[in-house]
């Protein structure tokens, strides 16, 4: 079911792919310009990677078609294309305090989370189904949690989410993840 974002609200939307090694390459000023142009306000960028945390004006659609729209932008305004997922603060609040892997997960950038569009539940399903050794893979109904105990680039579970998830979704460490609520939370909170 798709996420209805009432407005004004706080939103991030997460770029897949960006500003990793030679392709999709694009600078987060660019990527603040795009949003604003777009009619979002309080937009800010964490990291070269492609999370913008921004305000939705008016009346909002879905975090599915505010990811559409964002993707068509890029397409057209900077001549890349990645796929986009956005959630609202509350969905990134219910990542963060739903994490049923916090107590074996011991190093936030060995744990992987990935947040998806409902297309991408199927696959996913499919590969909580399957038995991963040491490493550990968590469905919610919020994301996707997986522990790779010995490196991410190592995690044959990685690679096999990173698969499954095709264009349906990205992921993110957990450093990075709380980083992202942090701001979000930061830009709620009235100073």
């Amino acid at each position: 079911m798709a996420t209805r974002v009432k407005a004004p609200h706080r939103c991030v939307a997460l770029l897949r792919g960006i500003n990793v090694g030679k392709a999709k390459r694009m600078a987060m000023a660019d990527l603040r310009a795009l949003l604003e142009g777009l009619g979002h306000s309080e937009v800010r960028t964490l990291l070269n990677s492609g999370n913008a945390v921004f305000t939705v004006a008016g009346r909002a659609p879905s975090a599915t078609r505010l990811a559409d729209d964002v993707r068509q932008a890029i397409v057209e305004q900077l001549g890349v294309d990645c796929e986009v997922v956005v959630k609202t603060a509350g969905d990134i609040t219910e990542v963060v305090a739903g994490n049923p892997l916090k107590d074996v997960a011991t190093d936030a950038t060995r744990l992987l989370v990935a947040l998806c569009k409902p297309e991408a539940q199927g696959a996913l399903q499919r590969i909580a189904a399957q038995p991963w050794g040491d490493e550990r893979f968590v469905l919610t109904p919020h994301a996707a949690y997986v522990w790779c105990p010995h490196g991410i680039l190592e995690s044959a579970l990685a690679k096999a989410l990173l698969k499954g998830l095709g264009q349906g979704g990205t992921t993110r460490n957990w450093a990075t993840v709380l980083k992202i609520h942090a701001l979000l939370q930061r830009d709620a909170d009235p100073a």
